[in-house]
């Protein structure tokens, strides 16, 4: 069955409200916290108060004495005994040799590399009695020079060193295009556009803090983890296999209800590895809830990048060739997938919608003493889209074009489209979007509201961000030869019961998306039953066959892809158990609608029939199938999925104040076949708040000294609130994708992709009268007066 009739099936494109909003709402969802096991004890880590220093002791003798401490640990615990933290992707530099991969301890081993770095973690039997216990470890700490900016570790700043294994700091320099017949172009074309910009560093902040419960059973020599985290599978395959050293059957991985992730989970903690490790030494159950604090400063930051970029055009504006110079920032050390994120999931993006025919990227990737820095909302591709997206506004305003013409002078409209940066493009309409982007903001009568806003004493500013994403993620083959150390398959079983329900089995993770809903109406749909009929299951390593997770907005065109597959099995099966009952040939068997018909005849049977036969097998070919209608299918994607849109922001400009306040914002986005246009609008809610969030509110920063945390708390990081957005105005154009069954492409991150560019497009418009050229997000009223006085004192 292909894209094309699959999207006329009962209950896709339908708003079917959510199934498993009923639980959240009425306080019976399952979350970590939730867990209590018997004999459960209480973890709290004592964590690195300095970005760099040398550890000369750890005195745990007095706190080993206080009321309740079951266990103490610190790196001379584990040090020779099990791997580091492992990076799931190798960069290579040019000329072949792989990247530095320093060891990434559970716990410190004789040096912190960032404040909030794992010095120890205090066991005891209640949270209280292990947070005192912590503040009695004494730590003798030789404080190091920090060095916190990429700027600096670019400079080989002070000589600091955060690892032996890369005394320059430089994790890997890494390229992508044709250096020569870019500088060739660039040497000739009639204008060349220059933009250095900063994409801020930012901090996921999932509503639900992370959490963990390590479980240790002697009887069978095997583990628990109870951890809130996007894909369970992948988890349990890195601690066990490189890490532990344990055989991954003995290692159970449960991720229950997660509130939230946005990425910062994807990832494999220092604290999930020290919980199973450490529930087996102590024989205890231990949990360890971390508060907000902790999540400023240890989980995975997001974006911090430096970029210098160049656009080549002709005298009309036609891009002749890109140019690209970014410098990223992987803090202390190499989360899961951080490496992939400036490079493999950046700079192929950055052809975005135009057909530039040349493009040379070089990446330069560092370490410092911050946090490290890995996937977040989008991961590489809101990076490549400001980028792009600014540079392009940035051509049409010194080619004096509008914003929306010269995308439109530059669109491709032919696909396949093989870009200059490895990716090829299936399907895509970008004119359709911005037509009816346009149509949808209204624009035609921007000159009249900008009229009005004049004689408010505001400015007004418009501002376009015409994005592309690939996601997916795939496939595997591919991605290995690119530096990937797993696969990106996905896996669905499919259990269909006597009565003609169904259970699903999927890899892909729910953390918010909606799977249970979604799923659920891609199974009704393909076997003409209820929604109410199908539940869906992920989350456990025990009880789902192995899957690769939830991220890179892949769930539906994967995960659901791998669902379809394993329908096909069901269907063919199930035909063949109708073509006996109705004494017919399978090959004369129809299936629509939830009954099988004997081709040309007026003879059927439900499916509820049929499934109850696979099972009370009372006049069925035994010699010939075996009982019960249970398949598994496994999808490997042979391609990105490539969403795209058109965003249109209008805001207004303080001149007393700064402050910009977003008037109107229109997204208009291509997602393929849509299921559920309810859920797919709600991702695109998110995605706009956390990507309007990045642009006016919200930042990162440590002291460029000390290294300290300045934004550790809601008081000092900016988060946006529901006060901060206008009603957003959404749209949609469907070219389906061609290369999986449901026709989908993904849209989890569109958001938070297309949306801080447009957002600074449109505040730089509004200031461009008063001689405003360029700043960095976020545009908060302090930088927005703060340029807008330096513009005025210039002569």
């Amino acid at each position: 069955m292909g894209a094309s009739d699959f999207s006329n099936l009962p209950h896709i494109g339908e708003a079917v409200r959510r199934k498993e909003d009923y639980r959240f709402l009425t306080g019976a969802g399952n979350y970590t916290d939730d867990i209590t096991l018997a004999n459960q004890s209480h973890a709290v880590f004592v964590r690195s108060p300095h970005a760099h220093a040398l550890i000369k002791s750890v005195d745990t003798a007095q706190a080993l004495k206080m009321p309740g401490v079951v266990g103490i640990f610190s790196g001379k615990d584990i040090e020779g005994k099990m791997g580091g933290l492992p990076c799931g992707w190798l960069i290579n530099n040019p000329d072949g040799t792989p990247m530095k991969e320093p060891m990434h301890p559970i716990l410190a081993i004789r040096k912190v590399r960032y404040v909030g770095d794992h010095v120890a973690m205090v066991v005891a039997e209640t949270v209280e009695q292990a947070r005192n216990a912590a503040e009695a470890v004494v730590v003798d700490y030789e404080v190091l020079p920090a060095l916190v900016s990429v700027a600096d570790a670019a400079k080989k700043s002070g000589g600091v060193t955060l690892h032996d294994e890369a005394p320059d700091n430089q994790c890997y320099k890494w390229a992508l295009g044709d250096k020569a017949a870019v500088d060739a172009v660039f040497a000739s074309a009639a204008h060349v556009t220059k933009l250095d910009l900063v994409n801020n560093r930012l901090v996921p902040n999932p509503i639900e803090p992370r959490v963990a419960i390590g479980s240790y059973n002697r009887a069978g020599d095997d583990y628990t983890l109870y951890v809130s985290n996007q894909n369970p599978h992948v988890e349990r395959l890195l601690m066990t296999a490189f890490v532990l050293g344990l055989p991954e059957h003995k290692v159970r991985v449960i991720a229950p209800d997660v509130g939230g992730g946005f990425g910062s989970k994807i990832f494999l903690y220092a604290e999930d590895v020290c919980l199973t490790w450490a529930a087996r030494q102590l024989n205890r159950n231990i949990k360890w809830t971390a508060d907000r604090s902790e999540c400023f400063l240890s989980d995975a930051h997001g974006r911090d990048h430096v970029s210098h970029a160049e656009m080549a055009m002709d005298k009309d504006g036609k891009f002749l060739a890109l140019r690209v110079h970014t410098d990223a920032n992987l803090g202390a050390y190499l989360s899961t997938f951080s490496t992939a994120v400036p490079t493999i999931l950046y700079a192929t993006l950055l052809a975005g919608q135009y057909t530039t025919p040349q493009i040379y990227v070089e990446v330069d990737a560092w370490f410092t003493n911050t946090a490290p820095v890995d996937a977040y909302r989008g991961a590489g591709r809101p990076e490549a889209t400001y980028l792009l997206e600014r540079l392009v506004s940035r051509c049409a305003w010194e080619m004096n074009l509008g914003q929306d013409e010269i995308r439109k002078r530059n669109f491709i409209t032919a696909f396949p489209y093989q870009t200059p940066v490895a990716l090829q493009y299936d399907t895509g309409d970008f004119h359709a979007c911005m037509d009816k982007a346009r149509v949808l903001a209204e624009v035609d009568g921007y000159a009249a509201r900008k009229t009005a806003s004049e004689a408010k004493g505001k400015l007004r500013g418009i501002g376009y961000s015409s994005y592309i994403e690939a996601c997916g993620i795939a496939p595997s083959n591919i991605a290995g030869a690119l530096g990937a150390r797993a696969g990106l398959f996905e896996c669905g079983e499919i259990r269909v019961h006597p009565t003609g329900s169904v259970t699903v089995f999927t890899g892909s993770h729910s953390h918010g998306q909606g799977h249970e809903t979604t799923f659920a109406q891609v199974v009704a749909a393909r076997l003409g039953i209820p929604v109410e009929n199908v539940d869906v299951v992920h989350g456990d390593t025990g009880r789902v066959p192995f899957g690769m997770g939830t991220y890179g907005s892949r769930s539906i065109s994967v995960g659901g892809a791998a669902i379809m597959k394993a329908l096909d099995k069901i269907e063919t099966k199930a035909r063949k158990i109708a073509a006996h009952l109705m004494e017919a040939s399978d090959a004369d068997i129809e299936f629509a609608n939830g009954e099988f018909t004997v081709k040309g005849t007026d003879k059927k049977i439900p499916f509820g029939q049929v499934a109850l036969t696979a099972y009370v097998p009372h006049n069925y070919p035994l010699d010939k199938l075996e009982p019960g209608l249970n398949e598994t299918a496994f999808y490997d994607p042979t391609n990105f999925t490539f969403p795209g849109g058109t965003y249109i922001c209008e805001v207004e400009v303080d001149k007393q104040t700064g402050e910009v306040r977003v008037d109107r914002f229109t997204a208009v986005d291509d997602f393929g076949t849509i299921i559920n246009p309810m859920i797919v609008e709600g991702q695109v809610h998110g995605g706009l708040v956390q990507g309007i969030g990045q642009a006016l509110l919200e930042n990162c920063v440590y002291d460029n000294e000390t290294g300290q945390l300045l934004t550790g708390s809601f008081m000092d990081y900016a988060m946006p609130r529901a006060g901060d957005f206008p009603q957003f105005k959404l749209d949609t154009v469907c070219t389906p994708c061609t290369h999986n069954p449901l026709g989908t492409k993904g849209c989890g991150e569109a958001g938070a992709i297309g949306s801080p560019p447009a957002v600074i497009n449109a505040v730089l418009d509004a200031l461009a009268p008063l001689g405003v050229k360029d700043f960095d997000m976020p545009a908060s009223p302090a930088r927005v007066w703060e340029a807008m006085q330096s513009a005025a004192a210039k002569p």
